[in-house]
């Protein structure tokens, strides 16, 4: 009989859990919508109804554009994940959409290792995790040689004023960071949360290259899906730039925005303040930059929640650890 309570209580919370994740997951979305101060909600949707921007076909496209940077998305983590456990695309498409529900309103996302880790046994967890952290590391890494190629131009392009004290003290703490990095991977005893760098180095070693290189050439492909989808939405207000040059901004702005330190709750205000800084060179309207951002966070993070949700609230911890 205890068993049986003990059972069924937990049967509640765990639903109860389920339900909050998506509910606080909506709340998120519906505050950053109505209560957020770069950008005026309702300024926004008479904005869009009164450039008449969207038609059918650009609505569908930027919805392909979409679909398509999480396609990969769900690819890659399927090629990683059949390192330690075969998956389908759809188990790859529930977990992956899932952690984004789950995640939405965690610092920085952080809620997607843990979120992935329970579709798994625990035997998988702390693999799952490593995992993870390489798909993400890889997509920052694109994101990072992209947007030193773009800012060299941009820096040489547009009369950028720069701070020697303060870029030479980033230098520095950068400096600092990767030495003590370096310093601690020599350790072998060193460990972050059970993980030392010394199994750490040795599991990415041993990630077959035909596992790494074709998650690398993913991540490569959405940076270049997502990047064009800013483009064309700049196409659609009416904004006159080269692609090439619309890219040096695009791929400097996602670098800037990238590399500040930021809780994910603020990232959309973060993406619009660098944002709208970058494109004023260049005299672009910070209105159209502020609803293209939000138009972006919509279709690639709101959306794709939304449908997350579904898998969050019928998702099964017995059921997947037996399967999985």
């Amino acid at each position: 009989m205890n068993n049986a309570v003990s059972y069924k209580t937990k049967q509640f919370f765990f639903v109860l859990i389920k339900l909050s994740i998506v509910v606080g997951a909506f709340y998120f979305i519906y505050n950053k919508l109505v209560n957020n101060g770069a950008i005026d909600f309702s300024e926004f949707i008479t904005y869009l109804t009164k450039n008449n921007v969207f038609s059918t076909e650009n609505i569908l496209f930027l919805l392909f554009l979409s679909s398509f940077n999480w396609f990969l998305e769900i690819l890659k983590w399927q090629k990683l994940v059949s390192y330690i456990k075969k998956v389908s695309f759809f188990e790859a498409l529930q977990q992956s959409l899932g952690s984004l529900t789950a995640s939405l309103f965690t610092p920085n996302r952080i809620g997607e290792y843990g979120a992935k880790a329970i579709y798994f046994s625990k035997q998988f967890r702390k693999r799952i995790l490593l995992l993870n952290l390489i798909g993400n590391m890889m997509q920052m890494a694109v994101t990072v040689i992209f947007g030193c190629i773009g800012f060299l131009f941009f820096v040489s392009q547009y009369p950028i004023e720069i701070n020697a004290y303060r870029v030479t003290r980033l230098v520095i703490i950068v400096l600092m960071v990767f030495g003590l990095l370096f310093i601690g991977s020599k350790q072998k005893k060193f460990k972050i949360k059970g993980f030392s760098f010394e199994k750490v180095k040795q599991f990415i070693k041993d990630l077959p290259f035909s596992i790494s290189g074709f998650s690398f050439l993913i991540s490569v492909s959405r940076y270049l899906v997502f990047s064009f989808q800013f483009y064309f939405l700049l196409h659609l207000f009416g904004v006159e730039l080269a692609y090439l040059e619309a890219m040096i901004i695009i791929t400097s702005m996602y670098l800037l925005a990238s590399i500040i330190p930021t809780l994910f709750i603020l990232d959309v205000v973060v993406k619009g303040s660098v944002a709208v800084y970058l494109f004023s060179f260049p005299g672009v309207n910070e209105f159209t930059i502020l609803s293209i951002i939000t138009i972006m966070w919509l279709l690639n993070f709101v959306l794709p929640s939304v449908f997350g949700s579904y898998y969050v609230l019928n998702f099964n911890v017995e059921k997947q650890n037996d399967s999985l």
